[in-house]
């Protein structure tokens, strides 16, 4: 083609870059097919004169090729709306199955997980079959897993149809969708005659079992699988054209044995997916839930014609954290919102149905059977159908559909054939009805015909309804098909029954079922659904008893599972929520301690996954001991924030909580150990899970005695950040081994290390570090005895260490040498942005010395200098500074002997600066002189907010600043307790907040305002809209004058909260 000038030299050069012989031919065919007859006609001479490969490839495969993609474009492109499927085209890579996935059902890994996945990478879907890097290999065995109703089935056909197209992974000849359902109808195959049943026009299998055309085998859906797949004994097959029993046939496609240079994708729930042995696995996606954005989308193409109806569910949904949780699971979703939809729609019509929105599981599903009974969804009206007639039809099918979706359940059938449904007595022709076509989907093939429910919650829905009905008059075991058992006689012995039944469970697939068994107990749901599925009240019969029999399951130990939970949950099903309310409203009143039996243990388990108070913090501090601790590890795992402050844990407790940061998991990001008794001991078992933990992000072990040894280990372990070691004494030694671990902890951002006695030994140790770390940006040294010797090595290591943001030097025995230098370093320092040097002997000779650094430097935003010793010389000369430096936005002077010279130089400078937002005078005798500078700045500076508690101020003082208060827009927070402006003063402030709009907060406590003062006060706020906090305590107006400025405040300015 090349030499007939039919191909130019970059495209011959493109079709070779190909890999294999089909991809080139496909690459010259499509560069050929728009270049006209001549090069048609040079083709086809070509191909009769070539050799005999090429000319199979041309004449035979490309042509299969093409029909390929046809069938398969034909095939999915009705009923695949793409525009909703953003969520699928990028997947989760996870490394593994974490145990929870191995062992727990769906909806349970979902409430344990609060629905959120572990931190992890994504790959966009035309990567998923594609290397890493440019040193892997692309995947030949993929696992893509996903709870029930995620969209996996979705997610192939996404793929498939994408792919058809040609608009992703061109360099694959051959997708080869198929499904396990389809599989269960075949005892015995081939691989060749896999490939020809499912695609007969697939006339050349052996190019594909050769590995002539690269090829990728979808099977979709193994937790559908008849046969449970055993690679342990795999008979080894290796003819593609032998013929052996179809789940020996998949294990040796995953096993390489057949089908080897075929890419295989496996799509399954979780708990299936553990029986690939996770060796053979190359590759593990999963398919996230809806973020908040797309479950809003969801809801609103739900109700596309009623934007109001679909807020109004979202917003029932939201206010529920349990059910909003699971309704990240598309398929729950549609359900939750059609029963919401529909109950809002409704209730209005028959208000004596219901008391309240659907909450419970139970009341979901009620209303929506009532809505297939009536046929009133959300996408169409409602048909006019006699209810009498519709319910007829609906009970016998309902039974016959309950009794196949129980046993399905028992035998983890979730797939079923006709001759299933004709074994259970299943009239085919009533599954034409409104009921049936939302409670089961219906999949014709050319061989078969397959049925399974909707949704996995809706056949174990309907299973509970059966053994319902069937219990109160079976005589035997219901779990025994057959009927062959020991006699069990009424409604409670079969109830009892199907609740041991879930607790002995290893794979837990009965605990929803049991929760629906318990709703249907409950009024609200006998209401819903007598006279239909249910006999009017005849819950009452067994109600209490059921309540005792699931409490006397939760008082046994203090092993509290998720057993113990889901017994709690049919305990909320059934509306039985005493306990947990009790235990929910200690919680709220940190009040724990010293209640939790194991039947309160169990209730606090169950409310860290869906009460409110566990959102943004768990806070089980002063309540816990070893054996709770202990009993509540498995839930513990999946709280984000948690904090077990003060509860005298000891270092046995940290070997507890490092195997629970160690598992695969964990979701805990932040950690809070403060206030306890761990030693190096514990520190180091804490240490050890470190080093395998990914989700920690913050650990808080400040009060503890974790010493050198312990700090040493932790952080040759520490990968996160903040780490707050506070008033451990870590001492020198501890410091030393910090400094070691900073010059190769490249991930910690924050450490705090006050009250550790550390020294100036120390400090330069952790100096030295600094010199070389570019991670770290906060350090916290407080009350360390770092001295002046300590001062200087810091301000060495500040010359060359620019990412280093903040430095907290407090109570550290720093005079004026130490401050020069730190000072002389901050000329040069491009990076410090807060500096606090409170509470240390800076006298008035390091005044000159921090104006000469704030002359300079331009990057400090906050100077905290309180409690020192720099009178009026110290303070005029940082005054002086601040003229001319525009970059600190906050300055603390309280305690630092300043009068009145000082603040009117402060006050100068408050004329021309533009950046100070922040100034503290606290306890500094500015008196009345000094007020009157201040304010008269006041009135021309725009960006002062903050004036913190100037002092000895009188009625002078008072009427100054009111007149600047008059014209001042900037002033938000002004602190003038303790001070003395009387009656007048206050007269004057009031007379100033009936034109000020920009203060916000203000504090007159202690004033002697006086009654008459007070009364000034709250009258002028009839006519302030801006302040929503004044303080007026210790003005001597009397219990009964409180009351009265009180309640004239709150009726003047509602929105203004008051200390009387």
């Amino acid at each position: 083609m090349r030499r007939l000038d039919l191909l130019t030299a970059e495209e011959a050069e493109w079709a070779q870059e190909a890999r294999s012989l089909p991809e080139q031919v496909r690459a010259v065919v499509d560069l050929l097919a728009g270049k006209g007859s001549f090069a048609s006609q040079s083709l086809q001479t070509f191909i009769e004169t070539t050799n005999s490969q090429l000319y199979l490839h041309i004449t035979v495969y490309e042509p299969m090729v093409q029909k390929h993609l046809e069938s398969l474009q034909s095939y999915y492109e009705n009923g695949l709306d793409t525009g909703s499927l953003q969520r699928l085209t990028n997947l989760l890579l996870v490394e593994g199955l974490t145990d929870i996935q191995q062992k727990e059902h769906d909806i349970l890994q979902i409430e344990a997980t609060k629905g959120l996945q572990n931190v992890s990478k994504s790959i966009p879907l035309e990567k998923l079959f594609l290397p890493l890097s440019k040193v892997s290999i692309p995947p030949r065995i993929s696992v893509t897993i996903g709870v029930a109703g995620i969209g996996k089935s979705t997610l192939v056909k996404l793929f498939v149809y994408t792919w058809a197209k040609g608009e992703i992974n061109r360099d694959i000849i051959f997708v080869l969708p198929l499904t396990f359902r389809e599989l269960n109808t075949y005892e015995k195959l081939s691989a060749e005659k896999l490939i020809c049943s499912a695609f007969p026009h697939i006339t050349e299998p052996s190019c594909i079992s050769a590995g002539a055309a690269r090829t990728l085998l979808i099977l979709d859906g193994l937790d559908e699988f008849k046969t449970p797949l055993d690679f342990s004994n795999t008979v080894v097959c290796t003819d593609p054209k032998k013929e052996i029993q179809v789940d020996n046939l998949i294990t040796n496609i995953i096993r390489g044995n057949l089908l080897q240079e075929a890419s295989v994708w496996v799509t399954s729930r979780p708990t299936a997916a553990s029986q690939i042995p996770g060796g053979l696995v190359d590759r593990m996606t999963e398919i996230r839930g809806f973020a908040a954005a797309e479950m809003k989308d969801f809801l609103d193409q739900m109700f596309l014609d009623n934007k109001d109806l679909s807020g109004q569910v979202l917003h029932h949904i939201r206010a529920n954290r349990s059910l909003h949780v699971r309704c990240i699971i598309p398929g729950f979703c549609w359900i939750c919102g059609s029963s919401i939809g529909y109950y809002l729609k409704h209730s209005t019509d028959q208000p004596q149905e219901t008391t309240g929105v659907p909450k419970t599981l139970s009341e979901i599903y009620s209303y929506y059977f009532k809505m297939a009974l009536n046929n009133d969804w959300p996408e169409n009206p409602r048909e006019t159908l006699r209810i009498e007639q519709a319910v007829n039809n609906s009970r016998k099918i309902v039974g016959s559909l309950g009794r196949l979706a129980f046993y399905g359940l028992l035998k983890k059938r979730y797939v079923f054939y006709e001759q299933d449904m004709k074994a259970y007595g299943i009239d085919l022709s009533l599954l034409q009805i409104s009921l049936c076509s939302r409670l089961l989907l219906k999949e014709e093939m050319q061989s078969f015909t397959a049925y399974c429910f909707s949704h996995l919650t809706l056949q174990e829905f309907l299973a509970a309804i059966y053994y319902y009905t069937a219990a109160k008059r079976a005589i035997f075991d219901l779990f025994t098909e057959s009927g062959m058992s020991w006699p069990k006689l009424g409604f409670l012995n079969h109830f009892k029954n199907a609740v041991q039944r879930s607790l002995q469970a290893e794979d837990r697939q009965l605990d929803i079922f049991v929760r629906f068994l318990s709703g249907l107990l409950s009024p609200q749901v006998n209401k819903l659904l007598s006279g239909w599925l249910l006999v009017k009240d005849e819950h009452n019969s067994f109600r209490s008893q059921a309540v005792s029999f699931l409490q006397s399951c939760l008082n046994t130990d203090y092993a509290i599972s998720s057993r113990a939970v889901n017994t709690m949950h049919c305990l909320h099903e059934i509306q039985h929520m005493e306990v947990a309310k009790m235990v929910e409203e200690a919680m709220k009143n940190e009040s724990l301690a010293g209640m939790l039996t194991p039947v309160n243990c169990s209730a606090l388990a169950y409310l860290l996954q869906v009460s409110d108070i566990c959102m943004e913090e768990t806070n089980l501090s002063n309540c816990l001991t070893y054996n709770v601790c202990k009993s509540l590890l498995s839930q513990l795992l999946f709280c984000h924030n948690l904090r077990l402050d003060n509860n005298q844990f000891k270092d046995n407790v940290m070997e507890l909580l490092g195997s629970m940061l160690s598992v695969k998991d964990c979701h805990i990001q932040k950690l809070s150990l403060a206030e306890n008794h761990i030693s190096n001991k514990g520190a180091k078992a804490l240490a050890r899970s470190l080093l395998v933990n990914r989700s920690l992000t913050a650990l808080d072990l400040r009060n503890n005695f974790i010493g050198p040894t312990g700090a040493r280990a932790l952080f040759l372990a520490l990968l996160l950040s903040p780490c707050s070691l506070q008033h451990n004494t870590i001492k020198e030694e501890g410091a030393t081994f910090l400094a070691e671990a900073l010059l190769t902890n490249h991930r910690l951002m924050t450490l705090q290390l006050q009250k550790n006695a550390i020294g100036a030994h120390g400090a330069r140790r952790i100096a030295e570090a600094l010199k070389q770390n570019c991670s770290l940006k906060e350090l916290i040294l407080s009350s360390n005895s770092v001295g002046d010797d300590g001062s200087v090595a810091l301000a060495e290591a500040l010359k060359v260490n620019h990412s280093l943001q903040s430095l907290d030097l407090q109570s550290n025995s720093i005079s004026s040498a130490g401050v020069t230098a730190l000072t002389a370093a901050l000329c040069s320092n491009k990076g410090l942005i807060n500096l606090n040097l409170r509470e240390n002997s800076i006298s008035k000779e390091g005044g000159p010395a921090i104006a000469h650094a704030l002359r300079t430097n331009s990057t400090l935003r906050k100077l905290d200098l309180a409690a020192n010793l720099l009178y009026d010389e110290g303070g005029k000369a940082i005054a002086l500074a601040m003229k001319e430096n525009q970059a600190l936005k906050s300055l603390h002077l309280q305690w630092n002997f300043i009068q009145a010279k000082a603040a009117a130089a402060l006050a100068q400078a408050l004329q021309s600066n533009s950046s100070l937002a922040s100034l503290d005078l606290q306890e500094n005798a500015i008196g009345d002189e000094g007020m009157a500078a201040l304010s008269a700045a006041l009135k021309f500076n725009k960006t002062l907010a903050h004036l913190l508690q100037v002092a000895s101020i009188g009625t002078a003082g008072a009427q100054a600043l009111a007149e600047a208060l008059m014209v001042n827009k900037s002033l938000q927070i002004l602190d003038l307790r303790g001070n003395s402006i009387g009656v007048a003063g206050a007269k004057a402030m009031a007379n100033a907040l009936k034109v000020n709009r920009s203060l916000c907060w203000l504090n007159l406590q202690e004033n002697s305002l006086g009654m008459d003062g007070a009364i000034f006060i709250a009258t002028a706020l009839k006519g302030n809209h801006g302040l929503t906090y004044i303080n007026l305590q210790g003005n001597r107006i009397g219990q009964s004058g409180a009351k009265m400025i009180s309640d004239a405040i709150r009726t003047n300015s509602p929105n203004c909260v008051v200390d009387v």
